[in-house]
């Protein structure tokens, strides 16, 4: 028997049918120019959007006069554009379409979000614990560890600190061992993702708390719990008023990760050894080689039941992202207890798929957005680079990628920043449903 559409919340209708009444606004403003000359304002836009896909498309994929008329054509058509509309009269259609586009576009959303609220992670009154050892960089995230002042901070609350200030590398790993050999009741890190996952990977071996400091570069695994990546210190508040949450730890060829693995373009140009100190040169120079086929080796991926073929970048993640834009600064994930595995997949191979994915975004036939439980990606040469957490390594085909479903005791304050809220996908057949009073099965009140 078919699924009945449940009554949609009032909220969430009326935020719908603003959302409708804003896009019918905008298609009213481009017609009221001059008939049905006024959509001339859309497919000028539209064609300025795919231009300039083009040009960037142009300017990565070549060199020389190729890049440079790339360049010169990803800046030139949207300036074009705003031109044409200034000259010819249509500019003040043209902003109140795009000032209603973008109004129900947000009121969109806030209906979606009504209809599909994130259950938040489950918590409970964490363990005080007794002998925590915590681990940490000093190097990491230029220097936020003596900056915050983080170990006289920790050791006050009577934890140990173990620092890895040796200059050839420390084994992590064997650090983490040691200290549960001698009592560790909880292991902490305030350091990067990199050194998070394998202390992580001792802490869910043998069922212990992990504290996590966002000390790191970036701290995407500290943002999606939750912690103030701009106070790392706060963190040190779990030792003595804490929360624990299970969380999802992924594995890479029996490697840990806690955010991301990728796979093509982006792991080969960390592995090149000038990349450390000239990051914008050395992907200027590599991505003409890579995107084009000149070097690395075509990707296959089978998540679950699903085969990518010829693939020239693959992101897994630890659970998916609320968008497919996971390294980007506001890339995040509501969840990290799903049990699954998110899977980008890019292949493109002209400056129209490039085009194709500025304006149709994930329907885009170029880039594929998965969830599995394991992901397996394979390729005719015997080993392929990959970046684990953005570390550089080399692994032997095939690599496999799992989840261990809330593996890991993660202890958090009780009073924490919060992750942000996700950004629900749009779909307007969803919306137009949520505006005739109807909410469409598997939509959680």
């Amino acid at each position: 028997m078919a699924p009945i559409d449940s009554p949609a919340p009032p909220r969430a209708r009326l935020l719908a049918r603003l959302a409708l009444a804003c896009w019918l606004g905008a298609l009213v403003a481009l017609l009221a120019v001059s008939g049905p000359a006024g959509l001339l304002i859309l497919a000028i836009g539209l064609a300025g959007l795919a231009l300039g896909a083009a040009g960037t498309w142009w300017a990565l994929s070549h060199r020389g006069a190729v890049r440079v008329a790339g360049a010169l054509l990803a800046v030139a058509a949207p300036v074009a554009v705003v031109v044409f509309y200034s000259r010819a009269g249509l500019w003040p259609a043209a902003l109140v379409a795009v000032a209603l586009l973008a109004a129900g576009l947000a009121c969109a959303r806030a209906a979606l979000r009504q209809v599909r609220r994130p259950e938040g992670m489950p918590v409970i009154a964490g363990p005080r614990p007794q002998h925590a050892v915590l681990i940490m960089n000093p190097r990491s995230g230029g220097g936020k560890v003596g900056r915050f002042g983080l170990v006289a901070r920790a050791e006050a609350l009577g934890a140990r600190v173990v620092l890895l200030d040796a200059p050839g590398g420390t084994d992590v790993t064997g650090l983490a061992r040691r200290a549960v050999a001698e009592g560790a009741d909880l292991l902490g890190v305030a350091g990067g993702d990199g050194t998070l996952a394998r202390v992580a990977q001792v802490a869910a071996e043998h069922d212990l708390p992990f504290l996590v400091l966002a000390a790191g570069t970036r701290n995407h695994f500290a943002m999606d719990l939750g912690l103030d990546r701009a106070d790392p210190a706060a963190g040190l508040a779990a030792l003595t008023d804490g929360q624990e949450i299970r969380v999802d730890l992924g594995t890479v060829s029996g490697q840990p990760f806690v955010n991301t693995v990728s796979f093509g373009v982006y792991a080969q140009i960390v592995q090149r050894p000038e990349y450390r100190d000239a990051k914008a040169g050395t992907i200027l120079n590599s991505l003409p080689d890579l995107l084009l086929g000149y070097s690395g080796h075509p990707l296959h991926a089978l998540a679950d039941d699903t085969r990518l073929e010829s693939q020239q970048a693959l992101l897994v993640s630890n659970n998916p992202y609320a968008a497919p834009e996971p390294t980007t600064a506001n890339g995040h994930r509501p969840r990290l207890d799903s049990g699954m595995l998110g899977l980008v997949g890019v292949r493109v191979a002209n400056a129209a798929q490039a085009a194709d994915i500025a304006i149709r975004g994930t329907r885009a036939e170029a880039l594929h957005v998965l969830t599995s439980r394991r992901v397996t990606v394979d390729s005719d040469a015997a080993t392929i680079p990959v970046a684990v957490d953005g570390e550089a390594l080399h692994l032997a085909t095939p690599v496999t990628c799992a989840v261990r479903p809330r593996a890991l005791r993660v202890l958090v304050p009780r009073h924490r920043t919060g992750a942000p809220a996700a950004v629900p996908p749009l779909d307007r057949r969803e919306i137009l449903s949520l505006a005739l009073g109807r909410r469409r099965p598997g939509s959680r009140p």
